[in-house]
């Protein structure tokens, strides 16, 4: 299956327009390809104001967003590839979304078009597998006990 990703940034674009707020994109400047003015980048990020009296051409395609922009007085052609899209939110509220990170793949190791199985598995990927074996000692001397399921805070 394709990448969700363009399909819900399109959709919450048009959210945040439609509630009269700016949508902003933050973006990982390090991904391959991405071409934004790098003196506005700071700790590897920049963030974007994609609203269409900020930007001209704004083009939100599933493996590319691209748009003209000026900065500093400067004119210029953005260009992101979707994989290096982290959040869009609207600037007024924080309301939006943060994309998980995908591995960026190597030119060698991108598979051929319409070639390749993938193994579906419900056993817990290796990431997953550490943490859920970690182990906390307790006081009382018996056994350490393993950690319950992670729980996700959202601090404003």
């Amino acid at each position: 299956m394709t990448s969700s990703r363009p399909y819900i940034a399109r959709a919450l674009y048009e959210w945040i327009l439609d509630n009269d707020c700016t949508p902003y994109i933050l973006v990982d400047a390090a991904r391959r390809g991405v071409e934004v003015p790098r003196e506005f980048v700071k700790d590897g990020q920049i963030v974007l104001n994609i609203s269409p009296s900020a930007v001209r051409a704004l083009q939100m395609e599933n493996e590319m967003i691209t748009f003209s922009g000026r900065f500093g007085g400067e004119a210029l052609t953005i260009t992101i590839p979707i994989d290096a899209l982290m959040a869009i939110y609207a600037r007024e509220n924080g309301q939006g979304m943060v994309f998980e990170v995908e591995p960026q793949m190597e030119e060698a190791e991108e598979p051929e078009a319409g070639i390749g199985l993938v193994e579906v598995s419900s056993e817990p990927k290796p990431a997953e597998q550490k943490l859920a074996e970690v182990e906390k000692p307790d006081d009382s001397g018996d056994k350490p006990k393993k950690p319950g399921r992670p729980n996700l805070k959202v601090v404003k």
